[in-house]
């Protein structure tokens, strides 16, 4: 085990003074697994696949990463231009499985932050995400009731969409809003659920969380049509510190990323034929 290093430390805490730290990386300088009975090459490639490079190094190879050196670089994102086949439920080749809807509102007014919704389709048995459509809005000036005037756009984009459901953050302006849209969908008797969400973990931690894992790994997409949204320089201009001017649109992806999906299967026409041919 050539990559095991024992140091001696000057602990803070006065128990462990003297004591020598050991540390033993999952994989050794040569890429071989330290301990391939438990913890076979395949089985470390699916666990840094899952979690993504800054995690996998700093939980499995126990080299630290922090937070504040990460970036979001948009080149990571494969575009694609499939539209979503709700018969088959695939994106190209892709078997979707779960679809998640989000919305992190705002007043929508001019100068404000951003209120967006966000769309994302995932497929389980390849771990890809893709975000296939996202929804920014600007509310008028003569607009009265501009959180009504949001609901009507948000349900709009999920009936567009043949959403089933919509988690949406109540923190703050979005308390108000599940009762707003519930009130919108018994007029029109439409069946969609609203989700409310509250998030209480800072938002850089779960853009960072949700995005980066997927980024790092290849298993972010997005439909080209998000090329044309500001999501691109949002991700340009982003980082850790929490200085980023104009997250929302990241903000959005992030929750519907980490919201939970509503699953989708296909729909399978002539799966059986009946018999009408019979005597009574």
């Amino acid at each position: 085990m050539s990559n095991i290093v024992s140091e001696k430390n000057v602990f803070s805490t006065p128990f462990l003074r003297g004591y020598d730290e050991l540390k033993i990386p999952i994989v050794d300088s040569n890429g071989n697994p330290v301990w391939p009975a438990v913890f076979p090459i395949t089985k470390i490639q699916k666990i840094r696949e899952t979690v993504g490079e800054r995690h996998f190094s700093g939980q499995m190879m126990l080299e630290y990463v922090p937070a504040d050196k990460i970036r979001l670089d948009p080149g990571g994102i494969k575009i694609y231009d499939s539209d979503f086949d709700i018969h088959s439920c695939r994106i190209g080749e892709n078997q979707i499985t779960g679809v998640a809807i989000y919305w992190d509102p705002s007043s929508g007014r001019k100068n404000a932050d951003s209120s967006v919704c966000a769309l994302v389709y995932r497929d389980d048995k390849t771990k890809r995400v893709f975000i296939h459509d996202i929804l920014y809005m600007v509310v008028p000036d003569e607009i009265e009731y501009p959180l009504s005037y949001q609901c009507n756009l948000v349900l709009d984009f999920v009936r567009r969409h043949h959403g089933r459901s919509i988690s949406v953050e109540t923190n703050g302006i979005g308390g108000a809003l599940p009762e707003i849209m519930r009130s919108s969908i018994a007029h029109d008797q439409s069946r969609i659920q609203i989700r409310p969400i509250n998030n209480s973990r800072h938002k850089q931690d779960r853009i960072l969380d949700a995005i980066e894992p997927l980024l790092s790994t290849g298993r972010l997409y997005a439909h080209r049509r998000i090329t044309q949204t500001p999501i691109m320089s949002e991700m340009l201009a982003w980082t850790p510190s929490g200085n980023t001017e104009h997250d929302d649109g990241l903000d959005a992806i992030a929750g519907a990323i980490s919201a939970q999906p509503i699953g989708l299967r296909p729909i399978v026409h002539g799966l059986y034929t009946a018999n009408t041919k019979f005597n009574i």
